[in-house]
């Protein structure tokens, strides 16, 4: 279980110490006290979900420690619900966005670990959704999973501009689950060292 300090808490909030303590006296922010010295230790998760709740920036190193949220951007809903679904069962959250623009947006607030993409779509393209994470120093390092029922050519342009994968629709949910455990571990399947 990684967990970090106030300090390193106040550091990556430009705030001081005691108002982290406060957030953790009020109950905004889930902490817990060591036993016998009494500081308080935040679990990487809690304070990812305590930024993400105040609309607060999630510090570049944190990107992916204990984030399990996928951003689906595809116009066809009858396919976004499902993809919703499959990644909600095994223990994602989810967020639809039905268009580029609206993912865009959605990208920069939520901080995904991941996105599925599809390529065609009304006004901004799934490529140049693509070229927006890769080019964007907040999101260049959130994997990217193509969905598209686009021919092998415009998926394999897909993965010479930046994604991760690629999917051809229809797809196979155990091969969209497999592809998605392989690039955001959920925590429970983690295997941990600890460095003291």
């Amino acid at each position: 279980m990684k967990t970090l300090t106030t300090g390193e808490i106040a550091k990556m909030c430009d705030v001081n110490l005691r108002t982290v303590i406060r957030w953790i006296d009020r109950g905004d922010l889930k902490g817990f006290k060591l036993p016998g010295r009494g500081n308080n230790r935040v679990q990487i998760e809690d304070f990812v979900h305590f930024l993400n709740e105040h609309g607060m920036p999630i510090p570049p190193e944190l990107v992916g420690e204990g984030n399990r949220r996928i951003l689906i951007i595809d116009d066809e809903a009858a396919v976004a619900r499902s993809i919703g679904r499959v990644l909600r069962t095994a223990g994602y959250d989810t967020t639809i966005a039905t268009d580029g623009f609206q993912g865009g947006s959605l990208l920069m607030k939520q901080q995904p670990a991941l996105v599925t993409l599809d390529l065609r779509m009304p006004g901004i393209s799934g490529y140049d959704v693509l070229k927006f994470i890769r080019t964007t120093p907040e999101t260049a390092a959130t994997k990217v999973i193509v969905i598209s029922a686009l021919d092998q050519l415009s998926l394999q342009r897909a993965l010479d501009e930046g994604a991760d994968a690629v999917l051809a629709k229809p797809f196979d949910n155990q091969q969209l689950m497999n592809l998605v455990k392989k690039m955001v571990p959920l925590a429970s399947e983690h295997v941990t060292h600890s460095v003291e």
